[in-house]
């Protein structure tokens, strides 16, 4: 099977989200979309060419922040992660609910946070 993304987000937990708003909007320019569907808002910045930059208001700690989440285009992500499980990688968040679809979190050899997520509207398993 094997990872194949549709795209790549860094994503950032940050201690105050209007702070980091107003700094990416104002201080650098950047223009960080307000999306709905965690508490509070969370933003979104597309980057034509590169990753998306998507900041959530939550307690981080150096070492699962920023993080870095494929985002899987045709479903099946249970079915990825349980590929990862038989591989050996340590599944840290088994597939759960996030806001508009699935996600999980999974660390690389040197402990490093990586995720998936996939849209609620695909298959979460494809075989």
């Amino acid at each position: 099977m094997g990872l194949k993304p549709k795209k790549v987000s860094v994503v950032f937990y940050v201690s105050d989200i209007a702070r980091t708003e107003a700094f990416y909007n104002q201080t650098l320019g950047l223009q960080l979309e307000r999306m709905e569907g965690a508490e509070p808002f969370w933003l979104q910045a597309s980057i034509e060419g590169g990753p998306d930059l998507i900041f959530f208001e939550m307690e981080g700690v150096r070492g699962n922040t920023p993080a870095i989440v494929f985002e899987l285009d045709e479903g099946g992500i249970d079915d990825v992660v349980a590929e990862l499980a038989q591989k050996g990688v340590n599944i840290v968040t088994p597939v759960s609910e996030a806001p508009g679809g699935w996600s999980a979190d999974f660390l690389d050899p040197d402990g490093f946070g990586l995720g998936l997520w996939q849209s609620g509207e695909l298959p979460r398993s494809v075989k």
